[in-house]
C-alpha cells in the first residue's frame, strides 16, 4: 500500500548511470550509456517532491513532479523535458514494498504507446528506474531506458 512517504528515499543528490535505447520502439536498437546527476527535494511534508536531472551527454535536463493523492493512495508522476519544453502526460501508480509501478498513455514518434515506469531496489544509497513502452495495450513491453541511482561520494 502506498504512503505519502514512498519517495523519501529519493530526496537529496544522486549520481545516475543511464542506459537508453537509440530507438525507443525498436527492440534491435543499440543501447547507449551515459552519466547524469540528479537532485530531489520534498514538498508537502513528503507527499510530493520535485527533482531535476542534468544529462550533459544529451544536452538536456529533465524535471519530475511527483504528487501523492491521499484518496486513491496513488502517486502521479509528471515529467518535463528541457529540449521540448513539454510536460508529458502523467503515469499513475503505487508502491508495494520497495517496488513501484506507474502507468500512463502517451505517444512516441506519432505512435500511441502505453508507458510503464518501475522503481525497484529502493534503499537509502541506491535505486533503479526503468521505462518501458507497449504498442499493444500492455500485452508486451519494451524496456527502453534504465537509470541506476547511487549517492555521490562524501567530500
Amino acid at each position: 500500500m502506498s504512503t505519502p512517504n514512498d519517495f523519501d528515499f529519493l530526496h537529496g543528490d544522486w549520481e545516475v548511470r543511464n542506459r537508453r535505447r537509440t530507438g525507443f520502439l525498436d527492440p534491435e536498437s543499440a543501447w547507449v550509456e551515459f552519466p547524469a546527476v540528479s537532485s530531489c527535494r520534498p514538498l508537502f511534508d513528503g507527499a510530493a517532491n520535485v527533482d531535476e536531472i542534468d544529462m550533459p551527454y544529451l544536452g538536456a535536463k529533465g524535471a519530475t513532479l511527483r504528487l501523492f493523492d491521499p484518496e486513491t493512495r496513488q502517486w502521479s508522476l509528471h515529467w518535463a523535458a528541457s529540449r521540448s519544453g513539454r510536460l508529458f502526460p502523467p503515469v499513475v501508480g503505487r508502491f508495494d514494498g520497495d517496488r513501484g509501478e506507474f502507468y500512463g498513455d502517451d505517444s512516441h514518434d506519432g505512435e500511441d504507446v502505453r508507458v510503464r515506469f518501475v522503481w525497484s531496489g529502493v534503499s537509502p544509497s541506491g535505486a533503479r528506474w526503468e521505462q518501458a513502452f507497449s504498442v499493444d495495450g500492455g500485452e508486451s513491453w519494451l524496456t527502453n531506458w534504465t537509470m541506476d541511482f547511487s549517492r555521490p561520494p562524501v567530500s
